[in-house]
C-alpha cells in the first residue's frame, strides 16, 4: 500500500499546492524517499514493483514539467544500476538517490543565482513572470551584491503565482511592483531585462513555461529587451530529441470562472492551458547551473547530460518505426 504521505504529495503536485518545476521535482524525489523508508515486509521483487507504482503515480500528476519525470527517473535509474540483491540494499539505493537529487537541485538553484546575477547591472529595470525559484534567485543575488534594481512581476493569472513572487522578493528586501499580465507590452518599453524560469527546455532550445511567457518574450523581442531563461539542466527534455512533443497541460475551467458561472452560462466554454511555448529565437540566453548557453545549444546539453538515455530513446524510436 502506498503511504498516505506519498499520496498527499502526489495530490499536492496535481492540485498545484506544490508549484514550480524545481519544487515539484524535489517533492517527487522526497515522495520516493518516503515510500522506500515506509516500506515494510515483502520480497525484493515486491519492493521493486511497489517503487514502480509510486513512480508512475508521481509521473501522472502533471504532464508538462519534464523536471518531474526526470527526477523520478534519476532515482529509479540509480536503483536499477545498483542491481540490489537484498530488500535493504534496494531501500538504501532509493533513499540515497532521492537525497542526492534534492541536494543537487537546491545547489543548482544557488549556482544559477550567482551565474545569472552577472547578467544584471545596477540601474536595470527587470521583469519576471510566474514564480520561479531560479529566476527569483538571480534577482535577489544581484541585489545582494549591491546592484540597485527596479523590479516588476506579473500577476500570472489565473492562479496568481505572481503574488507569491512579490512576497518572496519583498521578504528578501527588494521593492517590487506587481503588474497585470495584460500590461506587459505597455511596460516593456521601459524595461532592460526579463528573467523567467522554465518547466521544460526542448532539444531545439524552445522553452515551455507558464502561460503568458511567450507573449512576454514576443514583446521583449519587439522592444529589443534582453530575455533570459533560468533553468536547471534536469529541466531539459531528452524525449524531444526524437521529435516527441511536450504535452501542454489543460487545467480546470473553474480556475478561471466559478462553477456557478459555468452552470448559468451553458453556451460558454473556458480554455485554460497552463503553459505555452517560447521559440528559441525570442530567447537571448538560457542560464543553467553549468553556465550560460544560447538556446540553440540545448541539444549539446542534452547530449552531455543524458547521452546514454538519448541513445536508448533513439533505439526505441527506431524499433517502433520498424514495427
Amino acid at each position: 500500500m502506498i503511504p498516505e504521505e506519498v499520496l498527499k504529495i502526489a495530490s499536492d503536485i496535481r492540485d498545484m499546492r506544490i508549484r514550480g518545476a524545481g519544487r515539484i521535482a524535489r517533492a517527487a524525489a522526497k515522495a520516493l524517499k518516503i515510500a522506500a523508508e515506509s516500506y515494510r515486509g515483502g520480497t525484493l521483487e515486491d519492493f521493486l514493483e511497489y517503487i514502480a507504482r509510486v513512480a508512475e503515480l508521481l509521473k501522472l500528476t502533471r504532464p508538462t514539467a519534464v523536471s518531474l519525470p526526470n527526477a523520478v527517473n534519476y532515482v529509479v535509474t540509480r536503483l536499477e544500476r545498483r542491481n540490489p540483491v537484498t530488500l535493504s540494499e534496494a531501500q538504501e539505493a532509493v533513499i540515497t538517490a532521492a537525497e542526492e537529487f534534492i541536494e543537487y537541485s537546491l545547489n543548482a538553484v544557488r549556482r544559477i543565482a550567482v551565474i545569472g546575477s552577472y547578467r544584471l547591472a545596477s540601474g536595470d529595470r527587470v521583469l519576471t513572470h510566474c514564480n520561479s525559484s531560479a529566476a527569483i534567485g538571480i534577482i535577489v543575488e544581484a541585489s545582494r551584491q549591491g546592484k540597485d534594481l527596479e523590479v516588476y512581476a506579473t500577476e500570472t493569472r489565473p492562479k496568481f503565482q505572481g503574488l507569491i513572487t512579490v512576497k518572496m522578493l519583498a521578504e528578501a528586501g527588494l521593492d517590487v511592483t506587481l503588474v497585470p499580465d495584460s500590461a506587459v507590452r505597455l511596460l516593456m518599453k521601459k524595461l532592460d531585462k526579463v528573467v523567467v524560469g522554465a518547466d521544460t527546455v526542448a532539444a531545439n532550445g524552445a522553452v515551455v513555461n507558464k502561460i503568458g511567457t511567450s507573449q512576454i518574450a514576443l514583446a521583449a523581442k519587439e522592444a529589443n529587451v534582453d530575455f533570459y531563461v533560468a533553468a536547471e539542466t534536469y529541466k531539459f527534455s531528452p524525449a524531444t530529441v526524437i521529435g516527441e512533443l511536450v504535452e501542454i497541460e489543460q487545467r480546470s475551467p473553474t480556475e478561471v470562472v466559478s462553477e456557478e458561472y459555468l452552470a448559468s452560462n451553458p453556451r460558454v466554454r473556458v480554455l485554460n492551458p497552463a503553459f505555452d511555448v517560447t521559440p528559441p529565437e525570442y530567447i537571448d540566453a538560457i542560464i543553467t547551473e553549468k553556465g550560460v548557453i544560447p538556446p540553440q545549444a540545448a541539444s549539446l546539453v542534452l547530449a552531455r547530460e543524458y547521452g546514454i538515455a538519448l541513445a536508448d530513446l533513439v533505439v526505441r524510436a527506431t524499433s517502433d518505426l520498424e514495427d
